[in-house]
């Protein structure tokens, strides 16, 4: 084997390494670990070690690529009853809060920096979006009303692709193409944005009914079936010349909040592939710095930084959740919690690759703005949400389900973990009162394994292991929430276990 490609996996393998122990270092001293990760890369980079890399057009693809993972395992990790409650405010934040954004920012850098309308509309519209990573990997260790973070991840999860539209309009004007009229484009976003709803859905859906009825020769086969479900989707979506980026999120929002075979695993699996896009991504964006060059992006991209962050967040918000009823200090939150990431940096690339005039100077602007600004919200934001009052307390998590297939049984294997809260703690298997044809087989508590009888009862942290015939599976699991949730007596307080969120 070719000694280079020997290195190179060696070198990858370290970097993977390194950046783990960075996100543990990150978690404990309160910074986002984008920023460790962004440093990795500058140090590899021709400041620090000397690898020498400058290949816009390949940083370009790998981020979209990384970005549909990143944007595949938000929407598996997405509870469809909260999208549900917020679908409406994060749609108006993607959207008019995104116009509302570009434009303001514009606005402060054609009066304040002396740039042309056209330039300043494009440095706008790349760091206006926020960042799916960012917003995922920092809100969910947040306590926060669900209904609000909720809005956030969706806004992250949709923001992109109107965005990225719209810089490759602007760049493309930019460099001489023709200019359609601002409302034929406007036209053309909300087609492809609707168009890749729809196919994203749509392979969501038949992603669904394709894994319920397969059964798969190896159970690690589910989880690189969810994912290739949604990077079709993002594929299929764009050969059709419509959002990729929205179908990828809707598919794993469908395939996430469905019951299938291995979800747990799945889920899993995705979370950990879309840590290893965001070290990959990161480190590159990071190789691909000049850190000679960002001293005299400095002083803009701090005044365009603080326009946004003070200014044109705010006012986006405004415009976007007056139409809903949100507390203030809700908004207030939302105006202070929009974080941007490695979005923007890749957006950053596609000038570069369109050969825009002054693109470099776009890139170096928006990699200061996204390092100083993200060291700046992301420690804040537990203080703001204490200080605005909507910090809520952490509710116990529902029981975690998981099936898998019998086929030449016609039977199910259910797996279930009794989380710390449920009201299955202290229940004896016979008060469960599960199906005639369904039946607790084994417990695994303390890491010990053991058969269970008439006389076992369930305790916090155990593991089971249920045996199911397929007709009855949905009705033992009915069962095993609603006692989860209200305890032996659950039937005679009216609760039924309906799936209404899925874990």
């Amino acid at each position: 084997m070719n000694t280079e490609v020997i290195v190179a996996l060696a070198v990858g393998a370290v970097i993977v390494l390194v950046a783990a122990v960075a996100l543990r270092l990150a978690d404990r001293v309160g910074l986002p670990s984008l920023l460790l990760y962004l440093a990795l890369g500058v140090a590899l980079g021709e400041g620090g070690l000397g690898v020498q890399f400058e290949d816009y057009s390949l940083t370009q693809t790998l981020g979209v690529a990384a970005l549909v993972v990143i944007l595949a395992e938000g929407g598996l990790t997405t509870r469809w009853g909260d999208v549900r409650r917020a679908i409406g405010p994060g749609l108006s934040l993607a959207t008019i809060g995104v116009a509302v954004s570009v434009v303001v920012t514009a606005a402060v850098g054609v009066w304040l920096l002396g740039f042309s309308w056209g330039y300043a509309l494009l440095l706008g519209a790349v760091i206006s979006s926020t960042d799916a990573a960012a917003v995922f990997a920092t809100l969910r260790r947040l306590p926060l009303p669900r209904r609000m973070a909720a809005a956030l991840e969706a806004e992250s999860g949709l923001n992109d692709a109107p965005v990225i539209l719209l810089v490759a309009v602007l760049a493309d004007s930019l460099t001489g193409g023709e200019t359609s009229a601002w409302w034929l484009t406007g036209v053309v976003i909300v087609g492809e944005l609707l168009g890749g709803s729809v196919i994203g859905l749509a392979i969501g859906v038949g992603g669904v009914q394709l894994l319920r009825r397969s059964a798969l020769p190896l159970s690690g086969f589910y989880p690189l079936a969810t994912l290739a479900l949604c990077v079709l989707a993002f594929s299929s979506a764009s050969l059709l010349h419509t959002s990729g980026f929205v179908a990828v999120y809707l598919c794993g929002l469908v395939l996430g909040n469905a019951s299938l075979p291995h979800r747990a695993a799945s889920i899993g699996f995705a979370e950990g592939m879309a840590s290893l896009a965001q070290i990959g991504l990161f480190v590159l964006l990071g190789l691909l710095v000049s850190p000679d060059r960002l001293v005299g992006a400095l002083g803009p991209a701090l005044l365009i930084g603080g326009a946004l962050l003070l200014v044109a967040r705010p006012l986006s918000v405004l415009a976007s959740l007056v139409w809903f009823r949100m507390p203030w200090s809700q908004q207030l939150f939302i105006s202070w919690a929009g974080l941007r990431g490695a979005v923007p940096i890749v957006l950053a690339t596609f000038p570069l690759t369109a050969q825009v005039p002054g693109a470099t100077f776009i890139f170096d602007t928006v990699f200061v703005l996204v390092v100083v600004f993200t060291l700046v919200q992301g420690w804040s934001l537990p203080v703001v949400a204490r200080r605005l009052g909507i910090a809520t307390p952490l509710t116990p998590r529902d029981v975690v389900v998981e099936s898998a297939p019998l086929d030449e049984l016609d039977a199910d294997l259910v797996q279930m973990t009794v989380p710390a809260g449920s009201r299955l703690h202290g229940v004896y298997l016979p008060e469960l009162r599960l199906p005639e044809d369904a039946a607790v087989v084994l417990i695994v508590r303390g890491g010990r394994s053991f058969v269970p009888d008439r006389t076992t009862r369930l305790m916090r942290g155990d593991q089971a292991l249920l045996v199911s015939a397929r007709r009855s599976r949905a009705e033992a699991e009915r069962r095993l929430r609603a006692v989860s949730r209200a305890g032996r007596l659950a039937s005679w307080r009216g609760e039924r276990g309906a799936p209404t969120e899925i874990d």
